[in-house]
């Protein structure tokens, strides 16, 4: 008989252990009661789920409160709910669901109170939930600060800003001519400011495409330029100075030697000359004759011999 009343009693309490489970009192304990943020953002056709905490400045979104209740123990409660963005706005509603929107990047806390009352209690409850919040700029534009064309076999340096929340992630690549590169390889770069610097040297003249790939947190934009090469012209200026020099330096050296005046020598030039007799007549009535000579013009025909006093004959 004891052996029965014990299985007896085993049997009763099997039977009594899901009806006091289910008469277990759910609101006893209000850390029982569990629930989760889900963020969503719309841009576009496009909604993205953002389960890490991190939005995007500027792009509508929407945050549901999902409640964990396997039970349905709270399938006849009322809901309320205020939700603290953390920039000083402040939004009731009766819905899980809030939409809004961050205007500027930065750290905030997302608090959520959840008011609710069923009908056999008087008292509301409430249920405390708050999440931080890491707002960043999405990634829309990539701008080429200066030139698209350049000299070839120079160290060209080119900027690029991008407005989007650093810290980036920065893939670019060069391609000569245009010519899709099937390897798929590309030089990859963190970027923690929005000014993006590339050193390059182009081999080669004609039209060069640059692709950039730059992605954040919660964006990615992918954007290609075109760049136009020249020849370097200084080696081309270079050699027509120096052939103008030369030309320069030639044509004056006939000029000189042309304009040039012929300058004879006297030495070899013959001069005439005439032969003056003079007679000087000395104090002892002697008489000395005088040769003067005098240089004449050539082809200037004078007499050769002049008399002057009176004259002799044998």
């Amino acid at each position: 008989m004891e052996r029965i009343d014990v299985s007896r009693i085993l049997m009763l309490l099997l039977l009594l252990a899901p009806l006091s489970v289910a008469e277990t009192d759910p609101l006893t304990d209000l850390e029982n009661i569990a629930g989760k943020l889900i963020f969503y953002q719309i841009e576009g056709n496009a909604t993205y789920v953002r389960d890490t905490g991190e939005l995007a400045s500027d792009v509508p979104t929407e945050t549901m409160f999902e409640l964990f209740d396997p039970q349905k123990n709270f399938s006849t409660a009322k809901f309320t709910y205020t939700w603290d963005l953390g920039n000083g706005e402040v939004i009731q509603g009766t819905e899980p669901v809030v939409r809004y929107h961050y205007s500027k990047s930065g750290n905030y806390t997302l608090r959520l109170k959840v008011g609710f009352s069923l009908a056999k209690y008087t008292l509301p409850f409430t249920g405390d939930y708050s999440m931080d919040v890491k707002v960043l700029d999405a990634i829309k534009h990539i701008e080429l600060k200066g030139p698209s064309d350049y000299e070839m076999s120079q160290n060209t340096s080119l900027a690029f800003h991008v407005d989007g929340s650093p810290p980036m992630w920065v893939c670019w690549r060069f391609l000569p001519n245009c010519v899709p590169d099937m390897t798929g390889g590309c030089t990859l770069t963190m970027l923690y400011e929005n000014t993006l610097r590339l050193n390059h040297t182009f081999t080669s003249a004609g039209v060069h495409c640059l692709d950039i790939s730059v992605r954040n947190d919660i964006s990615q934009l992918q954007s290609s330029f075109s760049l136009y090469v020249r020849k370097n012209n200084n080696a081309h200026m270079f050699f027509i100075l120096s052939c103008a020099a030369i030309l320069v330096a030639t044509f004056s050296f006939i000029t000189v030697i042309a304009c040039h005046p012929r300058h004879h020598n006297r030495s070899q030039i013959p001069a005439s000359g005439n032969a003056i007799f003079l007679k000087n007549q000395d104090s002892d009535d002697q008489s000395t004759i005088l040769f003067n000579f005098s240089n004449v013009d050539r082809e200037e025909k004078k007499p050769l011999l002049l008399q002057y006093g009176t004259q002799y004959s044998s």
